[in-house]
Formats: C-alpha cells, structure tokens, sequence
C-alpha cells in the first residue's frame, strides 16, 4: 500500500495554500495544479500513479478544497506568483527536473508560472486546457461542461460537484471570469521548455480544433505535443491515470528535438482501473 502524501499548509500574505507531497524515485518533481472550483482530490489517481516515476506534489489553490477565500481579487498573475513562492519554499534543494500539470484552468496557472518563473519548470503539461478562443463566454462554457457531465463516469462527477460546493459560487465566478479573459495561446508562446498538451478523445471544453491551435500558437521549432487519450472526456486524468501518465512519462522523454505533431493514441496505451 502506498504511504499517504506528507501535508503541508503555506501563507503568501492573505493567500493561503495547501501541498500534498509523495517522494518517488529518481531526481525529477512533478507539481500537479487543480482546476477551477477543484482540489487535489481529483487529481489523486494520477498522483498515485506518477509516484512510481518520481516525487510527486499536489497544490490545493487558495479559495478552493476548502481553505480561505481571499479578501481581495486573485488573477492568475498574482496566483501564479504566489505559487512560485510556494514551491521555492517547498523545494529549498531544485530538483533535477521539475515538471508543472495543470488540469482545466490549472493549465493556465502553471503556464503563468512557467512564463513567470521559468528557473522552476523544465516542462509544461496542460492536460484539458481552457479556454478555447472561439467560446469565451460563461453560456457557451456553461453548455460545454453540461455536456461533458454526461460523458463522465458518475464517481469523476459525484467529486467535480461536491468540490463545487466547497468552493462555493461567490469564489468560482470570481475566478471564472479571470478564466475567460485568460489568453493562455498567446503566453504558451514564451514558454522556454518543452510543451505536451494532453486532451480527452471526447472532451467538449478542450477540443480537438482548439488543442490543436494552442500547439501550432506555440511556433516552429519550439518542442512541442498533442496527445489524446481514447474515449475520454475533459477529467481524463481521474478516468484514465495510466494513460495521462504514460503520456508524461514517455512523451516528455523524447518531446526535445522533436517536431510538432499529435502523438498517436498508442503511446499513451495503458489499462486503467
């Protein structure tokens, strides 16, 4: 049985953080980044899963999975600042290499990070990125995740929702209308490392077309891939772990020098629970 991740709480001025570390083998750090109105809860199978490979650190964000709403806004900038102060307090000793996942709106608070920051990433992975640039609004995304309710598996949505409502509405709506202004396919452009995008077959919310523009946003000859997980939807990353970490694990190995194309569904084949 697997040891339950050490549990750390951390204050940037009024904003207040909670890590979940798992040590694993080698030298490299992967730091997963929740979703908006999420917590680590959905992001725990993949956790699991990635331990065999590396440590491992899960970020419960400010305002969500129960801990205190800020007073004041919070844009991603400033969440992304705070996180690096986080993590610089977290990893006093830089691991080798230090990998930033970010699921939903958490792609656009590790791509700040990275951007930001970039002596604390060697690679991004946005798994389900947001937003797509022709849907920038609350209905059509309203409507999309309606419809991505029902291509989950009923235990990803029982945790999506009951997260919702620990969140509450007041701080959800604060943070999506930041989510919405968010042009994550002009910051991808700077990043300086390598770029995997990775995306559920069925997801409504990062389409096919969309994921596929926000790789091509981020220029020639920068390393770069699309990856897609079969017969998922936006939450791949609770219904199918094996898969998103096979997709981390062996498309970051080889993502430098290679060209931008969409990996093939195999490479990221594994059997999930």
């Amino acid at each position: 049985m697997s040891q339950e991740p050490s549990t750390r709480r951390h204050r940037v001025g009024e904003l207040v953080f909670r890590t979940l570390t798992s040590p694993g083998p080698g030298s490299a750090t992967v730091v997963l980044v929740h979703g908006i109105g999420m917590s680590h809860r959905y992001l725990a199978r993949l956790h699991g899963r990635l331990t065999a490979h590396a440590t491992v650190v899960s970020v419960d964000l400010p305002g969500f999975a129960g801990l205190a709403r800020p007073e004041q806004d919070v844009d991603v900038t400033r969440m992304a600042d705070a996180l690096a102060v986080v993590l610089d307090e977290l990893m006093l000793d830089r691991p080798a290499s230090l990998i930033l996942v970010g699921q939903s709106m958490g792609t656009q608070w590790v791509t700040e990070l990275a951007v930001r920051h970039p002596q604390l990433s060697d690679a991004v992975v946005l798994i389900g990125p947001v937003t797509d640039d022709r849907r920038r609004t609350v209905l059509a995304q309203a409507a999309l995740l309606a419809l991505d309710t029902l291509r989950e598996p009923p235990g990803a949505n029982a945790l999506v929702f009951g997260d919702y409502l620990r969140c509450g509405p007041v701080w959800y709506l604060a943070q999506l209308r930041h989510m919405l202004r968010y042009r994550i396919e002009e910051r991808v452009r700077d990043l300086r490392g390598p770029l995997l995008i990775v995306r559920g077959s069925r997801d409504p919310i990062a389409g096919r077309d969309w994921c596929r523009r926000l790789r091509d946003a981020r220029g020639g000859g920068a390393p770069v891939a699309l990856v897609e997980i079969p017969g998922r939807a936006h939450n791949a990353q609770h219904s199918a772990p094996g898969a998103v970490t096979a997709a981390i694990v062996h498309t970051l190995g080889r993502l430098l020098g290679s060209q931008p194309a969409d990996a093939p569904a195999a490479s990221a084949g594994s059997r999930d629970a």
